[in-house]
């Protein structure tokens, strides 16, 4: 029996299947891995990749905190943000990285560095799940156009 997923973020919905067999969330204190007939949870989200996996193929997300609703049939992800592992580019990642630290380097302060850090925390995670999923075999690409049309 698979579980229903859907992943929204504040802007849109991501993502949403009927089909999972098994949903990984980066949660705030460790990965969770949420089968079908899952006990009822509400839990926060941790900045990391959240993976669905659908028989053989494994659709990944780059989540930046949030909460998750689990019940034994569905599973809802309401990220703070959110962006498809597939859609992310190396090069505004390393320009992203680039910028934050030659920002950290000019000694800005008080708010100013709160949120360059948080942009730069931002940047590594992203860079460090990218280059994993280069690395993992039989991934497809699917989005909710293909889904829907």
């Amino acid at each position: 029996m698979p579980i229903e997923v859907e992943v929204v973020s504040r802007v849109r919905q991501l993502y949403h299947t009927e089909s999972a067999d098994i949903v990984i969330i980066p949660g705030s204190e460790g990965e969770l891995g949420v089968l079908p007939n899952h006990t009822p949870l509400l839990t926060t989200l941790a900045f990391g990749e959240l993976r669905i996996v659908e028989g053989e193929d494994v659709v990944s997300f780059v989540v930046y905190g949030g909460v998750v609703d689990v019940r034994p049939h569905k599973v809802v992800v309401l990220a703070d943000d959110a962006e498809s592992v597939y859609e992310l580019d190396m090069d505004q990642i390393q320009a992203a990285r680039d910028r934050a630290r030659q920002l950290m380097e000019e000694g800005v302060g008080g708010e100013q560095r709160a949120q360059i850090v948080q942009e730069l925390r931002r940047a590594e995670i992203a860079a460090k799940i990218r280059s994993r999923i280069g690395e993992r075999p039989g991934q497809r690409i699917r989005s909710l156009e293909e889904d829907n049309g």
